[in-house]
């Protein structure tokens, strides 16, 4: 299974988008998506997919209960599915997941027993046989550093790094290489960075001198796609649903975007050791529906 985390410290660099139109990517080409997002915050993946119904509903199950060894249900319960990928939505519980991991924590030591705090999302989907049963496994937390990054790394192991072409931008990737770093050293294990993608990139000398200083491998850049993006956000869809159904013409720009989103899954399913079944040709939709927009 390929699994990675979009992460950025930087908040607003569009990393939902990115993961969102990278997992339909993934699945476009026939392969078995999972994503989870772990954002406690309103206006996050569950949102953009319209799957969130259940987010303040506190008799529903969760993730997090299922986290804290609690579940109200069966795992496969709560998932939906959405453009071809599976999603576990996020739940308000969601913003109590450390006070609820360090109270588990706390248990098991007065037993005596080991406790790892950030192995629990690892643990639940093992148990599930998620490893088996998809090909492809997403995770978005939110751009901070908490217990729902580390629970998201130590089960991905990988990290994909949406980044402003900027000086700002620049520091933030560096920080959260040393950050990947210290927490795989923390728990002996093995982190990786599969590659960092420009968002926002206007092609200017600075932009282009930052790009090639990254670290790591730029499979694309992605240019301003404000209006593109803004509109999945109104429509609740995918860059690739938007364009194929709430566009009255397309516009050769966005096509090429969703052509980058699909060379970015190839890429990562290359690097992952995954080979799609059915790859489309990068950007090809049906025709689109006549709309006024």
């Amino acid at each position: 299974m390929l699994s990675y985390t979009v992460y950025s410290e930087a908040g607003g660099v569009g990393k939902t988008s990115l993961t969102a139109n990278v997992a339909c990517a993934h699945a476009r080409a026939g392969l078995d998506v999972l994503v989870i997002p772990l954002d406690p915050q309103d206006g996050n993946l569950s949102r953009l997919f319209d799957v969130d119904d259940d987010r303040s509903d506190s008799s529903a199950d969760s993730l997090v209960r299922h986290l804290v060894d609690n579940p109200g249900g069966e795992f496969d319960d709560l998932i939906r599915t959405a453009e071809g990928i599976d999603i576990i939505p996020e739940h308000n519980t969601l913003s109590d997941l450390s006070d609820h991991l360090a109270r588990e924590k706390s248990r098991a030591e007065d037993f005596g027993d080991a406790y790892n705090i950030y192995a629990q999302l690892r643990r639940v989907l093992a148990e599930n046989d998620v490893p088996d049963r998809y090909d492809v496994l997403v995770c978005d937390p939110p751009a901070t550093e908490s217990d729902h990054l580390y629970n998201a790394i130590y089960a991905t192991r990988n990290l994909l790094i949406p980044f402003e072409p900027s000086a700002k931008g620049e520091a933030s990737v560096e920080g959260l290489e040393e950050l990947a770093t210290n927490f795989a050293d923390e728990l002996s294990i093995d982190v990786g960075v599969l590659g960092a993608v420009p968002i926002e990139f206007k092609g200017t000398k600075d932009q282009n001198e930052i790009v090639e200083e990254v670290p790591f491998e730029v499979p694309e850049v992605i240019g301003d796609r404000t209006s593109m993006m803004e509109g999945c956000w109104r429509h609740q869809c995918s860059a690739f649903e938007f364009v194929r159904t709430h566009r009255s013409r397309r516009r050769d720009y966005e096509v090429e975007t969703l052509a980058k989103f699909d060379r970015i899954a190839r890429f990562l399913e290359t690097q992952g050791g995954i080979t799609a079944p059915s790859p489309p040709e990068p950007g090809a939709l049906d025709d689109p529906e006549e709309v006024t927009v």
